[in-house]
């Protein structure tokens, strides 16, 4: 689970069902930052991944390399890809900008809202395509919540096993996964890059 580790963050691989961050209630105690210190105690969350969501994630080791990360993911300097397996066939390249907003009625479910929405951006680019699915690497430009699932689902191309967005067409997991990550170094502000082959 640990993929990199030094004085001032911690990269891990969180495997697709577990929860990034504590939920409500005790049986939802088990997440990646707890795993994790385990190991590091002092790591803090500076971002998250959707439970059903595999891949990278960067924890600050103390509040100061916290703060470092966090300012770096909300100014945008750092570099996030994902592979996701959508159905049908997408066109080999574009990008999907739409805003979003929570969908309170249904939360945690999120909708795109023209009014009210904040402005999402997602590029995506195809890597390969069989019969009924497209492989296809995803850029979130900005951090919503639920950005991927909802952007590819207002396209007409939901990702295989989203049980918010696609619950029709059951699948063992759903088939998303945070690939690359790169981030400045809290302490040096030097881009480091880190790669997850996703399973599936």
């Amino acid at each position: 689970m640990i993929v990199y580790a030094d004085e001032a963050m911690v990269v891990a691989d969180k495997p697709a069902g577990l929860l990034s961050v504590p939920g409500r209630g005790p049986d939802k105690q088990d997440c990646l930052v707890a795993r994790v210190r385990d190991t590091y105690p002092d790591a803090l969350t500076v971002h998250r991944l959707d439970m059903a969501t595999s891949g990278l994630i960067v924890l600050g080791r103390g509040p100061n390399a916290q703060r470092a990360l966090s300012q770096a993911f909300e100014n945008r300097r750092t570099e996030k890809r994902y592979i996701a397996v959508v159905h049908g066939h997408t066109p080999d390249e574009g990008e999907v900008n739409l805003p979003l907003i929570t969908d309170w009625p249904n939360r945690p479910r999120q909708k795109v809202d023209h009014d009210i929405g904040k402005p999402s951006l997602t590029r995506y680019r195809i890597i390969s395509r069989d019969d009924t699915t497209s492989r296809v690497e995803l850029e979130p430009v900005t951090g919503r919540s639920h950005q991927l699932r909802v952007h590819m689902l207002a396209i007409g191309h939901p990702i295989v096993g989203d049980e918010f967005y696609c619950p029709d067409i059951p699948a063992p997991r759903m088939l998303l996964h945070a690939e690359r990550l790169a981030v400045p170094h809290p302490l040096t502000g030097e881009m480091v890059r880190f790669y997850s082959p996703a399973a599936f």
